[in-house]
């Protein structure tokens, strides 16, 4: 993959240099020289940007950096953190967008086969499909959580833009996803065809005011994500200036949303995309630098709680729901809750894993009152199809 890579740009290696001991930057391993990588043993993180973004709707030929994004990460002081991190730098634009999207999927594979987590800066969001692509090797069906105010879902028979590429992610062989997760999402930015489609294909789509009102609501659904990328459109223009819309998640929301992200045991790579230079924005680059920040820390209090061959680590309760019998799970370790799906446990080995759904002590509450939870319902459906 080292093909792939450019250096991290002098200016980032000279403002390095200069941070007060203890930062960040002074613990990074940084890929400075050109076809030199750090050593990766016992590495968990590796951040590297994509600069490609052709295919942005609005591209009139503009270049991207993240300059700022990096210093003001490396500017940070790590929490109680156990593991290693290398800023592996960019890949550049490729001769094509193909090309690009190529380097993209095999920097993310070779990482993913490491067990190292890509932290990905990334330009238009479009080569989020890349960076879905590079599952393909790993032999499981795949969860992808957009934290977005727009779905994206565009005609899977068009040409493939920032706004048009989770159709090509559905219908394009081989087939490794198994669900789709929108947190945020603003309906006057979807149109009702996609809004409608999102609920035909049982994905979970969850407005930007049922979010806020209670943040933790999302935590079961990051917690069973294996990618979770943000367009930092999402964020409010005032905490960003990107996107120009004055509604979206705060800093502390989004925050609170990359935290859970990282103290999910399933999730393998984390991207924030549509990023600017920030040039003149330090408040806006600080931001996008604390996302990783809050994601790196909630991977370092990771605790492994969803092994469930030990009855002493659970405690399990039936629930009798109309016809069916529920069966959930409390962790003792955490008091996280799971919700048995007996109706894909016989199928092929990419489901196996999905047996247990992360869900909520609300949905079970509910459940003891004769509700069926709804993304438990929506499991049960796209398993009928």
């Amino acid at each position: 993959m080292i093909e792939f890579l450019a250096p991290v740009s002098k200016i980032v290696v000279a403002h390095r240099e200069v941070l007060p001991a203890g930062t960040l930057g002074k613990q990074i391993l940084l890929h400075a020289k050109q076809h030199e990588l750090p050593d990766l043993k016992e590495v968990k993180f590796a951040i590297f940007g994509c600069k490609e973004n052709r295919r942005d709707v609005n591209f009139i030929g503009s270049e991207i950096n993240f300059d700022s994004v990096r210093k003001s990460l490396y500017s940070l002081y790590p929490g109680n953190w156990k593991h290693k991190i290398v800023d592996l730098g960019d890949i550049e634009k490729g001769d094509t967008v193909e090309d690009s999207y190529f380097a993209i999927q095999t920097v993310t594979s070779a990482l993913l086969k490491k067990k190292i987590i890509p932290l990905i800066f990334g330009a238009s969001q479009d080569t989020l499909y890349a960076q879905y692509r590079a599952y393909d090797s790993l032999g499981n069906m795949v969860n992808l959580v957009n934290v977005d105010h727009r779905f994206d879902l565009g005609d899977a028979d068009a040409p493939i833009s920032n706004k048009s590429y989770v159709g090509k992610i559905i219908i394009d062989k081989p087939y490794n996803l198994f669900n789709y997760s929108v947190l945020g999402y603003q309906s006057y930015f979807n149109p009702p065809q996609e809004i409608g489609l999102m609920d035909t294909l049982f994905f979970d789509a969850i407005r930007l005011g049922e979010v806020t009102k209670d943040i933790t609501e999302v935590e079961p659904i990051l917690r069973d994500a294996d990618i979770v990328t943000i367009d930092s459109r999402a964020i409010q223009f005032a905490d960003t200036g990107i996107g120009g819309s004055p509604n979206g998640f705060n800093g502390r929301e989004i925050c609170a949303i990359a935290r859970y992200a990282g103290i999910s045991n399933k999730v393998k790579s984390f991207s924030v995309f549509e990023l600017l230079d920030f040039n003149a924005n330090e408040a806006g680059a600080m931001l996008i630098a604390q996302l990783y920040w809050y994601f790196i820390e909630g991977v370092n209090f990771r605790v492994l709680d969803d092994i469930f061959n030990d009855e002493n680590s659970f405690t399990t309760y039936k629930v009798p729901v109309n016809n069916d019998v529920l069966t959930f799970k409390k962790s003792s370790k955490t008091g996280r809750w799971w919700i048995e799906l007996p109706f894909i446990s016989n199928l092929n080995n990419k489901l196996k894993r999905r047996t247990l759904l992360p869900c909520t002590y609300g949905e079970y509450l509910g459940a003891t009152n004769q509700e069926l939870p709804e993304r438990w319902l929506k499991a049960r459906k796209k398993n009928e199809i």
